[in-house]
C-alpha cells in the first residue's frame, strides 16, 4: 500500500537507518497518536520505574484526512521518523511503536475503527513497517498507558489491576493473573459499560462519571456555568446541593463498575489517572467507600494514583518496541 506525501520529507524517505541489529542498548522512537495531536520522543535505553526519560519529545498535530485518514496518519509518522533520524544521527533506532485510539487489533496491526479519526480497517503495522525499514510495535493508546502503569508504573509487582483514565471521557485497561486483556481490540471499553442511573434506569458510565459528564449534567440541572468538573468539586464542597449530588452521582457510577470488575476478575489494584484523577482524596475517599459498601466478601481493591501522568501512552508505546526490538512477545 502505498503512503501519500504528507511535505518533501515524506517523498523523500525510504527507510531509516538500521545500523546494527536490535539490541537493549539502542533507542525506540514512540508515537502516541490522538485525536488532536501526536506525541513523539526518542527512548534511550532500558525503561524502569527509576528511569523512563523520553528524549527530545515534541507535539504535532494529528493530520487529518476524510478520504485518506490511515495513511496521512503514517505518512506524517514516516516524515517525523526521518526528521529524527537526521537530527539524532548518532543514535540507532531499533524500532518504532505507534499507538493510536478506537479500537485495535494489536495481534495483526489493524486500526479496526476510531470515531474521531476515521479509518476502518488500516493495516498500520504492515504500513508502516514498509515504509520506515524497522519492526513496528502496534497499540492501542489507552490499553498501553494501562501497560506502562503495570509494568514501571503505579501497579508494579500487581497481577489483578483494573487501570482508568477519567477525562472527558472513561477509559480503561484491564490485566489479569499478570497479563493485559485485549478481547480482539474491545476490551476495556468501561466507559460504555451500563451502570445504573440515578432516574433508576441504566446509563454507560461515562455519561455519569467523567469529568465532561460532571461539569454537563451541573449545568443541565440548573447550576451555574462552571470551568470543568473541578468547579463542580469546588461548588460542592461549599454547599451546593445540586453540585454535590452531580458528584455523588458520579462516584457511585464508577464505584459501582469497579465493585463490578472486583466481582468478576478479581481486580485488586485499581489506578486511577486523567484529570478527575487529580481530585485527589476528595474523589478516592468516597469512592473507597462506596466500593466497599457495594462489595461482600470480596477483597477490597486497593486504589492509587497513576504515576507516570501524560506520557503513560507514550512509554507504553516504547516498552512495546523495546520488546519488539529484543524479539520479546509480550
Amino acid at each position: 500500500m502505498s503512503i501519500p506525501s504528507a511535505g518533501p520529507a515524506a517523498a523523500r524517505l525510504t527507510a531509516v537507518p538500521v545500523g546494527a541489529s536490535p539490541v537493549a542498548g539502542q533507542a525506540v522512537l514512540a508515537f502516541d497518536v490522538g485525536g488532536t495531536d501526536m506525541k513523539v520522543g526518542l527512548v534511550r535505553g532500558e525503561l524502569t520505574a527509576a528511569s523512563h526519560a523520553v528524549t527530545d519529545l515534541q507535539r504535532h498535530p494529528t493530520p487529518l484526512d476524510g478520504e485518506r485518514p490511515g495513511e496521512t496518519v503514517c505518512a506524517r509518522i514516516a516524515e517525523l521518523a526521518h526528521d529524527y533520524q537526521t537530527r539524532h544521527r548518532d543514535t540507532v533506532i531499533a524500532a518504532v511503536g505507534v499507538t493510536v485510539p478506537g479500537i485495535v487489533d494489536e495481534a495483526n496491526g489493524i486500526g479496526v475503527y476510531s470515531a474521531n479519526l476515521g479509518w476502518r480497517g488500516f493495516p498500520f503495522t504492515r504500513t508502516l513497517t514498509g515504509a520506515l525499514g524497522l519492526p513496528v510495535a502496534f497499540g492501542h493508546d489507552v490499553s498501553m498507558a494501562g501497560e506502562a502503569e503495570f509494568r514501571i508504573g503505579a501497579a508494579v509487582g500487581e497481577s489483578d489491576v483494573l487501570v482508568l483514565v477519567i477525562g472527558t471521557g472513561i477509559a480503561g485497561a484491564v490485566l489479569c493473573d499478570g497479563r493485559r486483556v485485549t478481547g480482539g481490540g474491545y476490551a476495556g471499553e468501561i466507559g460504555h459499560a451500563m451502570v445504573p442511573s440515578p432516574d433508576g434506569g441504566l446509563a454507560i458510565l461515562e455519561s455519569l462519571g467523567s469529568a465532561g459528564a460532571i461539569a454537563r449534567r451541573y449545568a443541565q440541572s440548573g447550576g451555574r456555568p462552571v470551568d470543568g468538573a473541578r468547579d463542580v468539586l469546588a461548588r460542592a464542597g461549599a454547599g451546593d446541593a445540586t453540585a454535590r449530588q452531580v458528584w455523588d452521582d458520579a462516584v457511585n457510577a464508577l464505584a459501582f463498575s469497579v465493585a463490578q470488575c472486583v466481582s468478576i476478575l478479581g481486580t485488586e489494584t485499581v489506578v486511577l489517572g486523567g484529570g478527575l484523577s487529580m481530585a485527589g482524596p476528595a474523589l478516592f475517599e468516597p469512592l473507597a467507600a462506596r466500593i466497599d459498601a457495594l462489595l461482600s466478601f470480596h477483597r477490597r481493591p486497593r486504589l492509587v494514583h497513576a504515576v507516570l501522568g501524560e506520557n503513560a501512552g507514550l512509554i507504553g508505546s516504547a516498552l512495546k518496541a523495546r520488546s519488539l526490538a529484543a524479539g520479546v512477545s509480550r
